[in-house]
């Protein structure tokens, strides 16, 4: 990234905490951890999450975006750094928060794993029950 200007985005999913920061007047280049976009989410309805805040707004091809994320899996990744575009495009112009808002893109998603129970398997699932 060239331009030391930048629009910066914090987004969580589940235990993954994405750093984003979008670069104006760019090509639409998306770098995460170093590398191309396409390297971590390779499946395209991963990547559609991804670019859905620049969907949703009409933005697409006019930023590029740095990423940072650490934690948890691909799912997670993909959800934080959604809402890490999400709040750095509504940095950088109030007007789009009917459009991100609409779309559900504002929202932090709260459901994290639920912890395990002690006498239980995982979370939720029991041993086998005998009665005799």
């Amino acid at each position: 990234m060239v331009s030391s200007h930048y629009f910066y985005g914090l987004g969580r999913r589940k235990s993954a905490i994405a750093q984003v920061r979008l670069y104006p007047n760019g090509n639409g280049a998306i770098v995460v951890n170093g590398k191309p976009m396409e390297v971590y989410f390779s499946r395209a309805f991963v990547q559609r999450q991804v670019l859905e805040p620049f969907y949703a707004t009409g933005t697409l091809g006019k930023f590029n975006a740095s990423v940072h994320v650490a934690g948890g899996g691909i799912s997670g990744w993909a959800g934080a750094v959604s809402l890490g575009v999400a709040r750095a495009l509504l940095t950088i112009d109030e007007n789009l928060k009917g459009p991100l808002r609409k779309a559900g893109l504002l929202t932090r998603d709260p459901r994290v794993k639920e912890r395990k129970k002690y006498g239980l398997k995982r979370a939720r699932k029991a041993p086998q029950y005998t009665k005799r």
